[in-house]
């Protein structure tokens, strides 16, 4: 199969599963605030990772893909009755931290900035108490 192919499943899949999760699982421990930022399939269209974000606590991550991964078989089921597939793949949930690792080099960052510019008005000061 060619890769832009799976591209375009993998697309689909993305929009589909969300949806599902969004309208139809009704699990108080699924986090209102999960995104599936992407989904891979295999080539033989038998298995597909579902890369999910959640925002929350530890606590709220881990019990969102504990619920999430306990309903892949019913996310399944729903997700194929709108995808027209011989075979639907097996959904394997998978934590995607990179928006996490993302906000924490951004503020690794501002900090850096930050102590760029308190050190360059120090030094701004001590070259003007210098020259007096």
């Amino acid at each position: 199969m060619s890769v832009q192919r799976t591209d375009r499943l993998n697309s689909l899949l993305r929009e589909v599963i969300t949806e599902v999760i969004k309208k139809d699982v009704r699990n108080p421990y699924v986090s209102e605030m999960t995104t599936v930022t992407r989904v891979d399939i295999t080539k033989d269209l038998r298995h597909a990772k579902v890369y999910v974000s959640i925002m929350g606590t530890g606590a709220e991550k881990e019990d969102t893909l504990q619920a999430l991964r306990s309903a892949a078989g019913f996310i399944a089921v729903n997700s194929s009755q709108k995808v027209v597939m011989r075979f639907f793949p097996e959904l394997t949930f998978v934590l995607d931290d990179s928006v996490d690792r993302q906000m924490r080099i951004e503020s690794l960052l501002r900090e850096i900035e930050d102590e760029k510019s308190t050190r360059s008005e120090e030094s701004d000061d001590n070259d003007e108490s210098s020259s007096e």
